[in-house]
């Protein structure tokens, strides 16, 4: 299974939201920038073609980070922006020391929204996808030098080696 990753908007609402169109339960965390500054949440908990609202309201970021895990099948879809997460229910302010901290250094990939009001991201099993993203966070030490200009990657296949 790979996952793409596909937006759209809506007019009607304008939230973040992930629809999970595999043929397993995923668990969802979250990390974005608000007013105060990082954030991470989780665990929304997607059933197999279920949707959920992440984030309800208009968007104010243009970059959203997500991490998942296959309940049913193993394996987890990550990326190179790493922050903070932990097995049980969190919120978590800031990305730095997560380990001194108390919580798991974890791998998220990164969702660039073009800046619109809402954005639905949509992970779906097919053989030949990839996903067009941008490693690291935007003001970060592993920041991309040249934001707005990502390559296409493909996101491990869950239950494979790294």
């Amino acid at each position: 299974m790979v996952t793409t990753l596909c937006a759209f908007t809506e007019p009607a609402a304008a939230d973040f939201r992930l629809c999970n169109n595999t043929s397993s339960r995923v668990g969802i965390a979250l990390g974005y920038k608000d007013n105060e500054g990082w954030v991470t949440e989780g665990w929304w908990n997607v059933s197999s073609r279920g949707c959920e609202t992440l984030l309800k309201g208009t968007l104010i970021a243009r970059y959203y980070y997500i991490y998942a895990i296959d309940y049913d099948r193993g394996g987890e879809w990550s990326g190179q922006a790493f922050m903070c997460s932990r097995d049980k229910e969190f919120t978590i302010r800031g990305t730095d020391n997560c380990l001194a901290r108390g919580f798991d250094r974890t791998g998220y990939f990164e969702v660039d929204t073009g800046e619109q009001r809402a954005w639905t991201v949509q992970l779906t099993e097919t053989g030949e996808q990839t996903v067009p993203r941008t490693p690291g966070l935007p003001g970060m030490p592993n920041a991309p030098a040249t934001p707005g200009q990502p390559p296409s990657v493909t996101l491990p296949v869950p239950g494979q080696a790294k």
